[in-house]
């Protein structure tokens, strides 16, 4: 049974990827950092159906973290084939003369150096079990990552690229070993986050001015990342999905 490991999968895209998974018949590992509640639900859903799903805490952004995390996953479920790294963070809007630094660095230690010490200890574990065939890492982004999120908040932008760097940088490092990396860059969604930034009807507001005339669900976004760490991908690596309804 493949295993999948889903940071930030209490809710939003990673609880809809989370599910769809365990409808696959994989093993899904839940991350989450404070919702425990939450991720205890998504495991029950997938267990309702038949599924195998494990809730582990842990805070993406601490270093420590990370290292605890996937040390318990080598010792309580072995060999992890995929890593699908959600999490992330943003706050309430706002124009960049009132960014601070704490504020900055916050979405940079969980959107991009917690992103990257994921894929770091992925990859170890790879070696440490010495199977590379059929894994894969993908790597959620944003339309902001294009779209700059102006007068919104710039620092999640910002962190956003970063995402799209590594994943295109990493898929170049681990394509000759077998592993595939590969990154979806999702656009208005209905999710939590958009509460999170202070204007929980974002979506709704933009919608019309979308091509598509709506925003987008979660299970689409998962759809995709499921597309991504599938067989059916096996060629593809170092490519960024959009899916932001035609923006």
């Amino acid at each position: 049974m493949k295993k999948v490991l889903i940071t930030g999968a209490s809710r939003g895209i990673g609880r809809a990827t989370a599910i769809k998974l365990g409808s696959l018949g994989m093993h899904v590992l839940i991350n989450y950092k404070n919702h425990q509640q939450a991720a205890d639900e998504v495991v029950q859903e997938i267990q309702s159906a038949g599924g195998i799903a494990n809730a582990l805490q842990c805070d993406i952004s601490d270093e420590n973290d990370v290292v605890k995390l996937f040390a318990t996953i080598k010792e309580q479920y072995g060999d992890l084939d995929y890593l699908v790294n959600n999490a992330g963070i943003l706050f309430q809007q706002c124009r960049t003369e009132m960014l601070t630094a704490e504020r900055i660095n916050q979405v940079l230690a969980t959107n991009v150096t917690g992103l990257l010490i994921c894929c770091r200890e992925f990859i170890k574990h790879a070696y440490h079990f010495n199977q590379f065939k059929d894994k894969a890492i993908v790597n959620v982004s944003s339309a902001a990552a294009r779209l700059g999120a102006a007068g919104e908040y710039i620092d999640y932008a910002a962190s956003k690229g970063a995402v799209d760097s590594i994943t295109k940088g990493l898929s170049l490092e681990l394509a000759e070993v077998g592993i595939r990396v590969n990154g979806v860059r999702p656009g208005y969604i209905y999710t939590q986050m958009h509460k999170d930034g202070g204007e929980e009807g974002r979506v709704d507001r933009v919608a019309s001015q979308l091509p598509m005339k709506r925003g987008g669900e979660p299970h689409e976004i998962a759809e995709i990342i499921v597309w991504l760490l599938s067989g059916a991908s096996s060629y593809v690596t170092g490519s960024i999905i959009d899916a932001a309804g035609g923006r």
